[in-house]
């Protein structure tokens, strides 16, 4: 199977931000969140070779990778694979709303 594009939704890129912000800032060194980060692209590349490589959830065609204490979201679609939402896992999992 070819090879989908990858799109970040805006609250998804925005919540990557917050997420690598706060540990540049807590280690006072990038150098955790940069390694987050090379984590995060490389299973999300897997994905867009090998869509259903996430996790089923109870939505169609939304699946969830976990990578350490996070899980990103991501629909699957015909030509590319939208990115929803990152998740850190120790939040309050009422307050999970995954949009579409």
């Amino acid at each position: 199977m070819a090879k989908r594009e990858i799109i970040w939704t805006k609250v998804s890129e925005i919540q990557l931000q917050e997420i690598l912000e706060f540990f540049t800032k807590r280690n006072k060194s990038r150098l955790y969140s940069k390694k987050l980060y090379k984590k995060f692209k490389t299973e999300i590349k897997i994905a867009a070779k090998n869509p259903e490589f996430g996790i089923k959830t109870k939505l169609d065609q939304i699946r969830g990778l976990i990578i350490e204490d996070y899980i990103i979201f991501y629909e699957i679609l015909e030509d590319r694979i939208m990115i929803l939402k990152v998740w850190d896992c120790r939040q309050n999992p009422d307050k999970l709303n995954i949009p579409r």
